[in-house]
């Protein structure tokens, strides 16, 4: 099985080799490895052209953000899986990619995803949060819920059935993505009971009070886009339980 993985950066030069690292040390054989780059000027080129040998695809262009670079590299992608990593993470280990694509075969599915791990961003030992999504069901998306975006492993064809990112989402458009999927669409799924990624906080939905009041309208939008009863009540009260992820750590 051919698994293509995305990483869309822009100047990101303080991590964008540990990312790479975890990509190109994975043991799966059949990996196309896409980085789309924005046009940084921090150095972040100088450490991707380390690893030329190992990347199918480099593109360093000016885009319209993450969500229109993830489109391109998704436009790129020729393997039977599409999987998005982004800079600042990396995977948790080096047999990531050989346990999805196993899933894939055994369970017959066309998506999987994971557990990940919040880390300090200055630490990447220091565990702040763990997502654990084995209690995911399409219902949950109806209270802000979602699996995980960066352990999303998703059949290649169903991007080309039923549409790529939206760009005009400033934040949510991977709940959007992924609601489409798996609520609207009923793409089938199986959780992989690991955790698959180290996810540094500080992201783009996590930064401050005001990206997280535009993450939440944006989430009310894309249950309505998919046909997904919800409220404002609904989608805050995830917040009530994210505290137990503060506590909670993987087995």
């Amino acid at each position: 099985m051919k698994v293509s993985i995305i990483t869309a950066v822009y100047n990101g030069v303080h991590t964008i080799e540990e990312c790479i690292k975890s990509v190109v040390n994975q043991t799966h054989l059949n990996i196309e490895y896409i980085i789309i780059d924005g046009g940084s000027t921090d150095g972040t080129l100088d450490v991707i052209k380390k690893y030329k040998d190992k990347i199918a695809y480099c593109i360093s262009e000016p885009d319209n953000g993450i969500y229109d670079a993830m489109n391109k590299g998704i436009k790129l992608a020729s393997g039977d899986v599409v999987g998005i990593l982004n800079a600042d993470d990396f995977y948790a280990d080096n047999y990531v990619i050989s346990n999805v694509a196993k899933e894939f075969e055994i369970k017959k599915v066309d998506s999987v995803f994971a557990g990940l791990v919040f880390i300090d961003r200055n630490n990447p030992d220091k565990i702040v949060r763990y997502c654990n999504a084995s209690s995911f069901k399409p219902e949950k998306f109806a209270y802000g819920w979602m699996p995980p975006h960066p352990t999303f492993f998703v059949k290649r064809k169903i991007y080309e059935m039923y549409g790529l990112f939206k760009t005009d989402y400033k934040i949510a458009s991977d709940f959007e993505l992924v609601a489409r999927f798996l609520s609207k669409y009923k793409v089938s799924y199986s959780y992989i009971p690991k955790v698959l990624i180290k996810m540094r906080t500080g992201g783009l939905s996590t930064r401050n009070i005001k990206s997280n009041w535009i993450l939440n309208k944006e989430i009310l939008h894309a249950c309505q886009e998919n046909g997904i009863k919800t409220n404002y009540l609904k989608i805050y009260s995830k917040y009530l339980t994210k505290v137990f992820q503060l506590f909670n750590r993987p087995g």
